[in-house]
């Protein structure tokens, strides 16, 4: 097991490396630059060019990277010009919000999803299970920003009970203090979520129900809840585990048009206006954030995976 946890860390830093050199790369070759960004229309090339000298993109971009390397290793993501802030304080302020929105989905994602795979499964082939899918499935094919404008409409003109506006705020306590503002961006993430989670569950259980071991509970006499819950459930809840971890790029890409929607001051928004300013220490610190947390998420789902599957735990000791 340790040496399968010291070669997937190896593999998550080769990832995250990668990734941080192909948007490095891809955000110094986009036209404009952030000189012209920062400095305004108005500015003359002789300042655009004292301002690339200043901050080093004047010179070639393996050296520019080599530095934003080593910056990296002190921990410093650089400073942004257009919020006035280091990206470290930009990113402290906004990822509690995005967590807080991005859990909430997740948990009742997850609380609706399980009941509604297991009815799928057990249902399989039925009416309950064709209606679901069907539901599911118009969920998923449905844009995300066309769904929350359609939360918006109804919840907040239609029946006016909710605001169309999430909770606005720097500190998590000002955005605690206005809940109704968090329920549409909450539900919004979540439909998409139950969508893929209760097909993933579905399948799982489905094929759990054909196994020997399901039969033989069954043969002892065991109530068929039993067999459902204690034995078939459990097992089918594996590949989830492991989709948990490696859903969290929609995730962040789902909350970044959320929140743009929703005008939620999280790191989808932060995200945004920094795409839109050519903010370069913003968007790499974002990048490399979301990367970090990506490869984290799928080296804990591989090791949960394996700490609750008697067979990974043998190849991986095999190994």
């Amino acid at each position: 097991m340790t040496r399968y946890l010291l070669t997937r860390l190896g593999q998550a830093l080769v990832i995250v490396l990668l990734v941080t050199l192909i948007t490095f790369v891809i955000l110094h070759l986009l036209p404009g630059g952030a000189a012209r960004a920062i400095l305004g229309k108005e500015a003359t090339l002789q300042q655009i060019a004292s301002f690339d000298h200043e901050m080093g993109y004047d010179r070639p971009l393996w050296e520019q990277y080599a530095l934003y390397l080593q910056r990296l290793v002190r921990g410093d993501l650089g400073y942004s010009f257009q919020l006035n802030q280091s990206v470290v304080e930009a990113i402290n302020q906004r990822l509690p919000k995005t967590m807080l929105l991005s859990l909430a989905s997740t948990l009742l994602a997850v609380v609706v999803a399980v009941p509604l795979g297991v009815i799928q499964a057990v249902r399989r082939n039925r009416w309950p299970d064709y209606t679901i899918n069907g539901l599911s499935l118009l969920a998923y094919a449905t844009p995300i920003f066309f769904m929350g404008l359609m939360m918006i409409i109804l919840f907040s003109q239609v029946w006016p009970v909710l605001p169309p506006e999430a909770p606005q705020g720097f500190t998590m306590a000002e955005v605690l203090a206005d809940p109704a503002g968090l329920v549409l961006p909450t539900l919004t993430l979540t439909i998409l979520t139950v969508a893929v989670y209760s097909r993933y569950i579905r399948s799982s259980m489905v094929d759990n129900l054909n196994e020997n071991y399901v039969r033989t509970a069954r043969s002892k006499g065991l109530s068929e809840g039993r067999v459902i819950v204690g034995h078939t459930l459990r097992n089918g809840l594996f590949p989830v585990i492991t989709l948990l971890g490696m859903y969290l790029p929609a995730l962040f890409s789902g909350a970044l048009v959320v929140e743009r929607l929703f005008n939620y001051p999280g790191m989808g928004l932060l995200f945004w206006q920094a795409a839109l300013k050519r903010d370069y220490p913003i968007l790499l610190g974002v990048t490399l954030l979301i990367s970090v947390a990506t490869v984290l998420g799928a080296l804990v789902a591989d090791v949960l995976y394996a700490a609750v599957d008697p067979r990974v735990r043998l190849k991986a000791g095999r190994s």
